[in-house]
């Protein structure tokens, strides 16, 4: 069973309980922390991009296209639509002599809620590459382009690329094509289903690529170097993968998912860690994933003072007094 992960207060009353599910694994297979059913399945949603941005790699559309390390990171990200983010995106997009037509994400405001005022504002409008997701699927034309695969349909799960991540996705996982639920996410590619455990063994092995075939694990290797090298494309300032990532110093690399999906890989353990919130409350995400990384002693004080606002969130009343606070209330099972 889902376990209490994080209570949420106000005042003095414990008015919210967010439960969810954690697991830690080498790249071994082996568990080394748990909380809750590492067993229990769900969509890995965009914790899944970094392994996705493999098949990027190695299709040498990097190396045709000119595309920079610091647009690697941003194939991994799910971005805020800072105006360095969309001038990044569409660097790549010019690179590769498309347009943002080609980009089948979606429409979407950027994320970063003071960027979407500006944008209203200045009477610009919101397009695709505003879209949180616009760098990964910039990264899937880059690979169909150089692979000559079929551009307008490259988001279908039948796609010859999008049966290529998914063997990747196996791969990194663990856990056989047939048995990963294919769902489709909000930006209309598909989406992985699989047990917290397996999300972790995937990060793992990002982390620690060394039982991977050789060119996989490059790959895997460039990327995480990419997304700790640039972590300001994979979020935003204000983004926790990007303040987490800094505040580690390299240590770890990681990537949120929506619904309260979060995944780390620990460079120099060759971890991976996995949390899913039951409830899909992301900032309960955050917080848990603070104090797992507290606990097992990853963060130091001066990274853990960073991340204050995210272990031990301020809940705010209109009037912008402090009225509650989110609490981590579990133990890490460390074996």
């Amino acid at each position: 069973m889902s376990e209490k992960l994080v209570l949420v207060y106000r005042g003095d009353l414990a008015e919210k309980i967010h439960r969810g599910d954690m697991a830690v694994a080498d790249a071994g297979g082996r568990v080394t922390a748990s909380v809750g059913d590492i067993g229990k399945s769900s969509y890995m949603r965009s914790a899944a991009k970094p392994v996705q941005a493999v098949n990027v790699v190695l299709s040498g559309a990097l190396e045709e296209y000119g595309l920079t390390d610091k647009e690697l990171a941003i194939i991994c990200a799910s971005h805020r639509g800072d105006e360095e983010h969309v001038e990044t995106v569409n660097g790549i997009l010019t690179k590769l002599g498309l347009d943002r037509s080609y980009l089948k994400c979606g429409v979407l405001r950027p994320l970063d809620e003071k960027r979407a005022f500006k944008m209203l504002r200045d009477g610009k409008e919101f397009d695709e590459v505003t879209c949180d997701c616009s760098g990964k699927h910039s990264g899937m034309l880059a690979a169909c382009l150089k692979k000559g695969y079929p551009l307008e349909s490259y988001t279908d799960p039948g796609h010859p690329l999008q049966r290529e991540i998914l063997k990747m996705m196996s791969l990194f996982s663990g856990v056989r094509e047939e048995e990963i639920t294919i769902g489709v996410d909000g930006c209309g590619v598909p989406v992985f289903g699989m047990p917290v455990y397996n999300m972790a063994l995937a990060f793992a092995n990002m982390a620690d690529p060394s039982r991977l075939p050789d060119d996989v694990g490059a790959a895997a290797c460039r990327i995480v170097n990419a997304m700790v090298t640039y972590p300001e494309m994979v979020s935003g300032e204000n983004g926790f993968d990007t303040l987490l990532m800094r505040a580690a110093k390299g240590r770890l690399f990681c990537k949120m998912g929506a619904d309260g999906v979060f995944c780390v890989g620990l460079r120099d353990k060759g971890w991976g860690l996995a949390v899913k919130i039951e409830d899909g409350d992301s900032p309960a995400s955050y917080c848990a994933v603070c104090e797992a990384l507290c606990q097992l002693g990853v963060l130091s004080e001066q990274a853990a003072e960073e991340l204050k606002s995210f272990h031990h969130r301020i809940v705010y009343n209109n009037h912008k007094v402090a009225v509650g606070r989110y609490e981590p209330c579990f133990k890490l099972n460390i074996y």
